[in-house]
């Protein structure tokens, strides 16, 4: 893995009518050596060397164009393809990307072999959890394959250098002046997504130096653009967001031919430099594109095109007109273009003839290693023999095939224990796989969040109490004082303060660049933040409820939680994202349904603090880490009174570490966030009739109790009961698994396990409709005297 990005090669070529012809040619061959390519990936898939491909073919053109008016310090939030502008800006080979085609997790740059060809990622943190410059060269961010999903993180990119250029104190090595441009593709029946619409509706108002160019080859796999798009093209849709004179917001818009070569050079690079002096957003549209290859390798785009489309494509297919006018302007003679033509087969056949056999050849090595390992002469040698035919007959012996060969070999054997050098190989190799594929789930860094031990409040006995939103306002006052990288945004956060007044006052003590109101956009607000964390900020993003997380919820899944994975931990965005939840009357403002998170944001921090004295000791761990994280507050708790701890600013809640707030011998009840001051309360009525509960509260449900301190608990008590506000078979059933799977809890139970959580319909309004739809103290009374009667 390259441990930075490489220097831009084209940056700073000027299309001047003397470096044209050479440029040309340059190009020409660039293009011709990325549709061989995308020739390639098409066959290998097809022949069975590969899994699934998407590539370039027909949109070769305007990338080079495009490389063009790149410079070093800009970014990319593109969709799965793009190997043509990586190859004009050399920051990949056609070998890197075939070796992502063929999952080959060794020499695969963009991903350790976790992603299909055509996503791309350079590194910008190295492994130790430093920043890289990013100044260095071009900022790749990983791309991920739901359509439209790298808009918002785009948006964001973007943002950044709006805010470096506005901000002061910030960090170097990220910006120049916030000169860089967030350089955002998209295919046009993406365009349909709201995602779409929402981002560029912020880019609108925000005036970021964004450009998106949508690719349009008239379908969307099989549905033409007339059934998707009013008016039948995005930018005559786009018109009521275009920049007007004299009026403040919009964007420039343009619709140019992807087949016209001179009109991409000249608009690109002249489109760049207006958008990195004014901060304007804009949106280039490419029409007249085609796909020779069809849309992907998963079928034939024969099936739903007409012959004179098909006809029409030959004919307007990009590197053909590319070609015609190089013959007619003089450029070049078609002599020369054959003979690019011919070279660029010849460098894509080596690079693949390469590729591949690096990859056989490592893991033909592989499994002779394991082979010699097989005994000459044992009481079994007939079945290792079998098992060492069928690993010698294998075409492809990946490492997955080997181990599942020898635990095949391992169950026939039966009461034959496997000899010891291949049940080490077995235990190695289960290792090695187990970190190729799923290491960097989260910060492995010394900056991880998790290594950081707890530092505990300090208050002293008579110590004034303040209601719990002013316990936030003044620390984070305090942090924003400290910190000048630190920003917070979101729906009614700048002007009121949010919602529950934490930040009340602060804007106009610290200003609206750093604390400032949004629209009602989720997703694209997530994606501000998002963009920010990657270049070096500390954005708190505020979701005003928790309700509403779930429009932001597939930024999260799809690309938040999964980045640094996906990466190899090259990539990270250790953002927050601030909301609340829990026991509010209401249907929609009383959000504890936390099972659709853990199960859908694995590789994002989730904590439920039970008053704000923990939030903030959690807002300072996680501030101090490299991890993104959601925080959510109890919404009914800003207006009780805490005392504010003398070390406000620095004690820290850790992270998967649970607390035990109240001891006891019959029973443990273990919950979290609102549940915890209603589970206090029940034991203390429980105590009054002789029954001695422990109420603990997990404080992060990811992580988990890292350290097993519940099935500890549980080994003195023996009995369990779990209270929360999710609904039945939610965030219970998961602490369940937790404890008696993960944790081996059911070894110390006398009892079967109860599980209190809230009703299966959500809260009604009002105070009757509150008790009945979750938990309350005399419900976690009666059910304790029924774990320990039990």
């Amino acid at each position: 893995m390259p441990t930075k990005n490489p220097e831009l090669k084209l940056s700073e070529q000027q299309n001047t009518p003397e470096s044209l012809p050479n440029a040309a040619l340059r190009d020409y061959h660039i293009c011709r050596v990325s549709r061989e390519l995308s020739n390639v990936i098409r066959r290998d898939v097809l022949t069975g060397r590969a899994k699934f491909g998407v590539s370039d073919d027909g949109k070769e053109l305007y990338q080079v164009a495009m490389a063009r008016a790149i410079k070093n310090g800009d970014w990319r939030a593109d969709y799965y393809r793009g190997h043509t502008l990586l190859l004009a800006l050399e920051i990949a080979s056609v070998e890197d990307i075939l070796a992502q085609l063929y999952a080959d997790a060794k020499e695969d740059p963009f991903s350790v072999g976790r992603s299909m060809v055509g996503h791309h990622a350079t590194p910008f943190v190295d492994h130790d959890g430093n920043w890289l410059d990013h100044l260095a060269g071009f900022n790749i961010s990983s791309a991920t394959s739901p359509t439209a999903g790298q808009m918002a993180r785009g948006l964001g990119l973007a943002f950044a250098s709006k805010k470096y250029r506005s901000g002061e104190g910030l960090p170097s090595g990220f910006s120049d002046n916030g000169n860089e441009i967030a350089w955002t593709e998209i295919g046009d029946a993406s365009t349909s997504e709201g995602v779409f619409w929402e981002t560029l509706n912020a880019a609108g108002v925000l005036q970021v130096p964004m450009i998106t160019t949508v690719v349009d080859d008239g379908f969307g796999i099989s549905v033409p653009v007339e059934k998707q798009t009013t008016k039948g093209s995005i930018s005559k849709a786009l018109a009521g967001l275009k920049e007007e004179k004299g009026e403040t917001g919009g964007i420039e818009i343009h619709h140019v031919h992807g087949w016209d070569y001179p009109a991409l050079t000249a608009l690109y690079p002249s489109l760049a430099s207006r958008v990195r002096a004014t901060h304007r957003a804009a949106v280039v549209h490419l029409t007249q594109l085609t796909q020779p290859n069809g849309h992907s390798t998963s079928g034939s785009h024969e099936r739903y095109k007409s012959k004179e489309r098909l006809a029409w494509e030959k004919e307007f297919d990009c590197l053909v007109q590319f070609r015609h006018w190089m013959i007619a302007t003089g450029v070049a003679e078609a002599s020369d273009l054959d003979e690019i033509d011919k070279r660029a087969k010849k460098e894509v056949m080596a690079a693949r003839k390469n590729a591949w056999d690096r990859l056989n050849n490592r893991l033909k090595k592989r499994r002779n290693e394991l082979v010699a390992l097989f005994p000459t002469s044992d009481p079994s040698i007939e079945i290792y023999n079998k098992y060492k035919e069928a690993i010698n007959r294998l075409d492809m012996p990946n490492i997955s095939e080997l181990i599942d060969e020898m635990r095949r070999l391992r169950l026939q054997l039966g009461q034959t224990p496997l000899l010891p050098q291949l049940q080490e190989w077995l235990r190695d190799a289960r290792r090695e796989l187990k970190t190729d594929m799923g290491s960097h789930l989260l910060s492995e860094t010394p900056k991880s969040p998790v290594r950081l031990p707890a530092l505990p409040p300090k208050t002293e006995e008579g110590q004034p109490t303040v209601p719990a939103y002013e316990l936030l306002q003044k620390y984070f006052t305090a942090k924003f004082e400290n910190n000048p990288a630190l920003y917070a945004f979101g729906e009614d956060v700048g002007h009121i303060g949010d919602v529950n007044q934490g930040f009340a006052g602060l804007q106009l003590k610290f200003g609206e660049d750093r604390i400032f109101d949004t629209g009602i956009r989720e997703w694209s607000i997530v994606g501000q933040a998002m963009g920010m964390s990657m270049r070096g900020l500390r954005p708190i993003v505020e979701i005003q409820y928790l309700d509403y997380i779930f429009y932001a919820l597939p930024l999260l899944t799809d690309d938040i939680a999964t980045l640094r994975w996906r990466t190899g931990g090259t990539q990270a965005c250790p953002l927050i994202v601030r909301t609340r939840g829990h026991r509010l009357e209401g249907i929609w403002h009383s959000g504890s349904y936390l099972a659709p998170l853990i199960n859908s944001l694995r590789g994002i921090h989730l904590c439920v603090p039970r008053n704000m004295t923990q939030a903030a000791g959690m807002y300072n761990t996680l501030l101090q880490g490299d991890d993104p994280a959601i925080v959510i507050e109890v919404l009914n708790g800003y207006r009780l009174h805490e005392t504010v701890p003398q070390n406000l600013t620095d004690f820290r809640v850790p992270l998967g570490v649970p607390e035990c707030l109240r001891p006891g011998t019959d029973l443990t009840i273990v919950t979290y966030g609102a549940c915890v001051k209603i589970c206090l309360e029940a034991a203390e009525l429980l105590a009054s009739r002789g029954i001695d509960a422990e109420v603990i509260d997990v404080q992060t449900l990811m992580p988990f109790d890292l350290e097993h301190r519940l099935a500890d608990h549980l080994s003195r008590t023996n009995r369990l009961l779990i209270v929360d506000e999710d609904a039945p078979g939610g965030t219970s059933a998961f602490i369940r698994q937790q404890i008696l799977e993960v944790q081996e809890g059911y070894q110390h139970l006398d009892g079967a396990v109860k599980t209190l959580t809230a009703a299966m319909h959500r809260p009604p309004y009002g105070d009757d409709g509150d008790y009945a739809g979750k938990p309350q103290v005399m419900d976690v009374v009666e059910a304790s005297f029924e774990v320990v009667e039990f």
